[in-house]
């Protein structure tokens, strides 16, 4: 059998599993007006596929060093356990369980060892394929993480948006009250990446629009360094655009939040909203 120099075979059969090249952006309306886009490159990552992209991938390895790789440690309960068991816990909780359905986690790779999520966007799958719903897994620069599983529609069809809502449970920026929700509006993962993210305060009025867009990429070490190449130190990127646009906020007078402690329970519940005749377009 042909392999890699080290005897890997190189399983050569299509992936689910996916590279993603875009944009994400942050606006902040209101009397602190404030908005910034940035370029990425994210993973679109098949869970049941980890182990296959270790062997296939010269570039890319699981809960080993490379030029990109992914640790089970960066996610989930954080203990560097498989995070499959984890979210099959979460959905499980949702009343949805998945059985052993298909789990896509989007997130961003390490790269040469490090990497911070923002966000990372969990889609999950019941044995005969249907969606079963959505995790967000948020986490902080301080360290804390908290998730929101949000069931999908019953009905939900293949190809339609979901719109999905929750209450803010988790701080994630001192410039942000924990007060209000948010609102999620995003597609299963396909050629293209929508996800609308609207954090919405008590009184209805948005406090924070994110968006993150993107073009799918077959997953290969082309693809990979070709990323590294065009969107260079993603993850440090996005740290210092956060400490960056953190300063000039403050510089800009906008209120100050303490940090309180992270839930005692670390996945909130959220609901779907999707209407059933009406589906918006995203902007």
């Amino acid at each position: 059998m042909a392999g890699f120099p080290d005897g890997r075979p190189l399983d050569n059969g299509p992936l689910r599993s996916a590279l993603y090249v875009g944009h994400v952006m942050h606006a902040r309306p209101g009397a602190h007006r404030h908005r910034f886009r940035y370029r990425v490159v994210s993973l679109l990552l098949d869970l049941d596929e980890l182990e296959l992209l270790d062997r296939r991938l010269a570039s890319f390895s699981v809960e080993r060093p490379n030029l990109f790789s992914f640790r089970n440690r960066d996610h989930g309960p954080r203990d560097g356990s498989d995070l499959r068991p984890w979210v099959e816990a979460a959905f499980d909780r949702a009343g949805r369980p998945l059985a052993g359905g298909r789990i896509q986690a989007l997130c961003f790779p390490r790269v040469l060892g490090y990497v911070f999520n923002p966000l990372t966007i969990y889609w999950g799958y019941d044995p005969a394929g249907r969606l079963a719903g959505v995790l967000y897994e948020v986490k902080n620069t301080f360290g804390d993480q908290h998730g929101y599983v949000i069931p999908a529609a019953p009905d939900h069809r293949p190809g339609t948006p979901l719109i999905q809502g929750v209450d803010k449970r988790f701080h994630v920026s001192p410039f942000l009250p924990l007060e209000g929700g948010y609102r999620f509006r995003l597609d299963e993962p396909g050629e293209r990446l929508r996800v609308l993210i609207r954090l919405v305060g008590p009184d209805g009025a948005d406090r924070l629009v994110a968006t993150q867009t993107g073009a799918r990429r077959e997953l290969t070490d082309t693809s990979l360094l070709a990323g590294l190449a065009t969107h260079p130190w993603v993850t440090a990127k996005v740290m210092a655009g956060i400490h960056w646009e953190a300063l000039r906020l403050w510089l800009k007078g906008a209120p100050f939040h303490s940090r309180p402690e992270p839930p005692a329970n670390p996945v909130s519940l959220g609901r779907d909203l999707t209407p059933a005749t009406v589906r918006p377009e995203m902007p």
